[in-house]
């Protein structure tokens, strides 16, 4: 939570909203952010915490864990026509790298504003080569990509 707070005026320069959902109720989040989160980042949390005591999101998400009773962490990255692009789910003694996250959403977005005429190879950082998938493409990629290129 406070690294993607931490980055949170990035992301919305990316136009970019986070949500965060948790089974814990609002007085929960209230505490947590009042006596811990507002320690590791200025102001604390900038985004809505929303609870989700039920468990209802949780299931849609496919994210509950029915015999704990409790959601595992997940990741979801859903683009402007609410179509979920990129999911990640983690245990919680693993910890995310918001910075994937933003690289995999600027992909995403490059990915949307072509149209679908260009593709981004893996371990792609913003400014590389990208592909643009088509016929002229099919046995050539390895003259634009290998692995190898990967950082």
């Amino acid at each position: 939570m406070s690294a993607v707070a931490d980055r949170y005026p990035e992301l919305q320069e990316l136009g970019v909203e986070v949500i965060s959902v948790s089974v814990d109720s609002h007085f929960v989040h209230k505490m947590w952010n009042d006596n811990e989160l507002s320690k590791m980042v200025e102001g604390g949390i900038p985004f809505q915490m929303a609870s989700d005591q039920n468990g209802a999101v949780g299931r849609a998400y496919g994210v509950w864990d029915e015999s704990s009773g409790v959601e595992m962490r997940g990741r979801f990255i859903i683009d402007p026509d609410g179509v979920i692009q990129a999911i990640e789910i983690l245990t919680p003694p693993v910890g995310r790298r918001i910075a994937e996250t933003i690289r995999q959403i600027q992909a995403f977005q490059l990915v949307r504003e072509s149209g679908g005429t260009r593709a981004t190879p893996a371990g792609w950082m913003p400014g590389d080569p990208v592909l643009e998938p088509g016929p002229d493409l099919v046995g050539r990629v390895w003259e634009v990509w290998n692995p190898r290129m990967e950082k």
